[in-house]
């Protein structure tokens, strides 16, 4: 077995932006676990994990132009639960972490620089790639998929964050 399941959400920001929804092919989420996963390709990937197993997020933008980024990932409650495998603020810097409710431990990676106050930034230090990280808890039903919020930061404004709540992690 893996010890790490890698999921990468690959987003059309043009075309999600243009028609105010990451659906109609706008997100395409793939993994690479050990087991077969469902709806591979799609918006509605189901991973399967095993509890104790590292999963990775990573968000990736088609146009290279406009960048995206994970805002945060969020479980809902099941089986008396609270809920939430994986979650941190996108920009924080490597080795932060953040216990959630649920008591899994979710962490995110800075593989750019850390930015600091009063320095200043280019274009190209805003293109920095963050990894999401959560342990999959020991809790989790066997054959029940959990699906969780994955919401996604793209550039900037009014309608630049958008949600989807159709992923989700499945325990083997």
């Amino acid at each position: 077995m893996k010890t790490q399941v890698n999921i990468i959400a690959v987003v059309d920001v043009i075309g999600a932006l243009s028609v105010k929804t990451l659906l109609d092919g706008n997100l395409c989420m793939v993994d690479d676990g050990a087991f077969d996963s469902a709806h591979q390709g799609t918006a509605d990937l189901i991973t399967v994990v095993k509890p104790g197993q590292v999963v990775s997020w990573t968000a990736l933008a088609l146009d290279l132009q406009t960048p995206v980024e994970i805002k945060n990932i969020s479980f809902e409650p099941a089986n008396g639960h609270n809920g939430a495998a994986a979650s941190g603020p996108a920009m924080s810097p490597p080795g932060a972490h953040r216990t959630t409710n649920g008591g899994a431990h979710g962490q995110a990676h800075g593989q750019g620089q850390a930015h600091g106050q009063g320095q200043e930034e280019s274009e190209g230090d805003k293109l920095d790639l963050d990894v999401w990280t959560g342990v999959v808890p020991h809790w989790m039903t066997p054959g029940v998929p959990y699906q969780y919020r994955l919401e996604l930061q793209m550039y900037e404004g009014s309608n630049s964050v958008m949600s989807i709540d159709s992923p989700a992690l499945m325990c083997q």
